[in-house]
């Protein structure tokens, strides 16, 4: 049996109860998956995230990215649903372990509470090595590891580039770098008694042929079950021509891995969001899911403080574009104090001024102003930081924030450029 920890005590977890490691728990029990994990830190040459359709069931994909405590709302209304959800799953729609501060902040805040469920991550199991003892620390009790191929020159050809210690691999360093760090993740994995399903990607013409080679190594490493999926085809990619595999060729890659692993043959090829049970997703589960991720984002432990544009530090009354100095404003025993003072980048640099302000705000869960361009506006919220538009009194923005409160008659109106705004007319 299976077990999770939930602090510091062991739970015993019900054996045949997760529906993507064990067939008979499929038609019974169902799964939810918690979008908060953008970044990728390799590039698939068959992986395309850019693309969503509610009608396309894929790895990779999701019809909204949450923060931590968006997605412990989405969570707890997904939970009230007529459907024995068994699992909570981080699969995306980049690899859990490129974002582990929002991963591990909610899988935190979902532990404390439904601390009876399984806990799952899909990853490429790069960063394993890194997280291990953290990922035993928060129970978790399954691991899904993408691996493609067992020898580095498949590999190769595999990932167009893989980020690792801030640094950028191609080639057979990459193919080198993935095999290594992933057979290491593999050994302390099992070490660590989690439940290991291997994926793997068949790639016509690149690794169709290598999948039972992939059984029989993964299987010396203790590998619970392996899932053979057949590429699905997208848009600007590298493999973007390349042939999905006939159902002939799949019936006789489970039958060559059979020989040596139990093969799953019931996947469904998820998204990121999926929510329900295999292949029969919660009928509303992406209108809750979006309406979550558009609800404040209340401060997290990693991101405790607010950024303020403000001219005399009363109101919230300067267009993101700008602002000179941020007033940085953190939660104390009587309401709201500042903690910091921040300059803001200076124009002329483009979308890098963003990425640089998206640095220099890295604590802050929020940024309050009374206007901003669409373009960073979208910038900054894909790099972590919510926008938020208003007209008033500091202290109302702050309360929205830190205590929920409705912002409803300061929220200010569309915002066109040029309005209002004391920059050059040359965009923000």
């Amino acid at each position: 049996m299976n077990n999770t920890m939930n602090g510091g005590l062991i739970i015993p977890l019900k054996k045949g109860t997760h529906p993507c490691f064990d067939v008979e728990a499929k038609k019974k029990y169902g799964r939810v998956h918690l979008p908060v994990a953008p970044k990728c830190n390799v590039q698939c040459n068959y992986c395309n995230r850019r693309y969503d359709c509610v009608n396309e069931s894929r790895p990779g994909v999701c019809s909204a990215v949450l923060a931590p405590s968006q997605a412990l709302d989405y969570l707890r209304q997904i939970l009230k649903k007529d459907i024995d959800i068994s699992v909570i799953g981080i699969a995306g729609p980049g690899d859990p372990l490129a974002n582990p501060d929002e991963v591990f902040e909610t899988i935190e805040l979902a532990k404390h509470e439904f601390p009876h469920l399984h806990f799952c991550l899909s990853t490429n199991g790069i960063e394993i090595p890194k997280y291990i003892n953290k990922l035993t620390e928060l129970g978790i009790s399954h691991v899904t590891l993408t691996i493609n191929a067992v020898q580095p020159e498949i590999l190769a050809n595999i990932y167009s580039w893989v980020r690792y210690d801030k640094h950028i691999y191609r080639g057979p360093e990459a193919g080198k770098l993935v095999f290594e760090k992933q057979m290491e993740a593999l050994r302390l994995l099992k070490e660590h008694n989690i439940v290991v399903k291997v994926n793997s990607i068949v790639l016509p013409g690149y690794n169709d042929h290598h999948m039972a080679e992939i059984a029989e190594k993964v299987a010396s490493l203790g590998a619970d079950i392996m899932n053979c999926i057949p590429v699905y085809p997208n848009r600007e990619t590298a493999f973007e021509d390349i042939t999905e595999p006939s159902k002939q060729k799949m019936v006789d890659i489970l039958k060559s891995v059979s020989k040596y692993i139990k093969p799953m043959g019931h996947c469904t090829r998820c998204r990121a969001d999926a929510a329900g049970l295999l292949g029969y997703d919660i009928v509303d589960s992406v209108t809750l899911l979006q309406e979550c991720a558009s609800k404040p984002l209340y401060v997290t432990k990693s991101k405790p403080f607010v950024a303020v544009a403000s001219h005399e530090g009363m109101l919230v009354n300067q267009h993101l574009g700008e602002v000179r100095e941020f007033l940085i404003y953190a939660e104390a025993t009587n309401g709201y104090t500042i903690i910091d003072k921040r300059e803001a980048p200076l124009p002329g640099s483009g979308d890098m001024r963003w990425i640089q302000l998206a640095k220099i705000l890295k604590d802050c869960n929020t940024v309050l102003v009374s206007g901003a361009g669409s373009n960073p506006g979208s910038m900054l919220k894909s790099m972590g930081l919510q926008i938020i538009q208003m007209n008033g009194l500091i202290e109302i923005g702050l309360d929205a924030v830190y205590k929920g409160k409705t912002l409803a008659g300061y929220k200010s109106h569309s915002f066109k450029c040029g309005e209002s705004c004391e920059g050059n007319g040359q965009g923000c």
